[in-house]
C-alpha cells in the first residue's frame, strides 16, 4: 500500500464520517466537517492510499414530489452550496486539531479497523506535531480514555505528558478523560525527539509519508 497525507477537502467527508462513526460509534454524532473545513481554527488531515479507489457511489432514486427529499432539495438550493464529488481515493484515517492563540487541541485521531495496529495512527499524530510546529503553536492538548492505555503510551513516546483528568468525559460510559499535554513543540529536545522518533517509525513501518505537515494551511478546499 502507498501510504500519502495532505489535508481534507470536502470531497473526503463522506469517507471521513463512516471511519468517525466506526471509531466513535457511541461517543456524539460526527462533527460537521464541511462546516470545519470552513473554520479557520480547524485543520484537518486525511491518509489515503494513492494505488486505491473507492467504487462510485451508487445514484440515489429521485425522491417523489411532496416527499421530505423535496424540502432537501429546497435547502440546498438556497444554501449556495455547490455538490462537490466525492473523492475516488481510498481514505483509511484522518486527524484534525483546532489552534487558537498558539494553543492546539487535538480532536480526532481515527484509522479504519482494517488498518488499525500498523503505524497509522502513529503517523498521523506525527504529521499533527508537524503541522502544528507549522503553524508556530508553543502547546498541544489532548483527551484520552483512562483505560486506552496503549494511546497514553504513544503520546507519552512523543513527550505528551499528563496534567489532569476530566471525569465522566465520555458520554457512552461516563469514562474519565486524561488530559495530556505537550509544551514548547518548537524547541530543540522535542523536535530532537520527533525527528529520532520518525526515523524508528520509518524503519518499522517504511512509511515516509510526512508530508502533511508542509502543506500551507491555506490549501483547504
Amino acid at each position: 500500500m502507498a501510504c500519502c497525507l495532505r489535508l481534507m477537502s470536502k470531497g473526503d467527508i463522506l469517507q471521513v464520517n463512516e471511519i468517525d462513526h466506526e471509531a466513535f460509534p457511541t461517543m456524539w454524532p460526527p462533527p460537521n466537517y464541511r462546516r470545519e473545513l470552513g473554520n479557520r481554527m480547524a485543520h484537518y488531515i486525511v491518509a489515503y492510499d494513492d494505488e486505491q479507489e473507492i467504487e462510485e457511489p451508487p445514484l440515489k432514486a429521485a425522491p417523489r414530489e411532496g416527499s421530505p427529499g423535496l424540502l432537501s432539495r429546497m435547502r440546498r438550493l438556497f444554501s449556495h452550496e455547490e455538490p462537490v464529488p466525492a473523492t475516488r481515493e481510498y481514505i483509511f484515517g484522518f486527524a484534525g486539531f483546532w489552534i487558537l492563540a498558539g494553543e492546539v487541541h487535538i480532536t480526532n485521531i481515527a484509522v479504519r479497523e482494517g488498518h488499525r495496529r500498523r503505524g497509522m495512527g502513529e503517523l498521523l499524530l506525527i504529521s499533527l506535531i508537524n503541522m502544528a510546529a507549522k503553524l508556530d503553536a508553543h502547546l498541544i492538548t489532548l483527551e484520552v480514555r483512562a483505560s486506552n492505555t496503549a494511546a497514553q503510551g504513544l503520546y507519552s513516546k512523543y513527550g505528551f505528558a499528563k496534567v489532569g483528568v476530566r471525569r465522566g468525559y465520555y458520554s457512552d460510559n461516563r469514562e474519565d478523560g486524561v488530559l495530556m499535554s505537550l509544551e514548547d513543540i518548537t524547541s530543540v529536545p522535542v523536535q530532537e525527539n520527533l525527528q529520532r522518533l520518525k526515523q524508528a517509525h520509518l524503519g518499522r513501518w517504511g512509511i515516509a509519508a510526512y508530508n502533511a505537515g508542509h502543506f500551507p494551511s491555506s490549501a483547504k478546499q
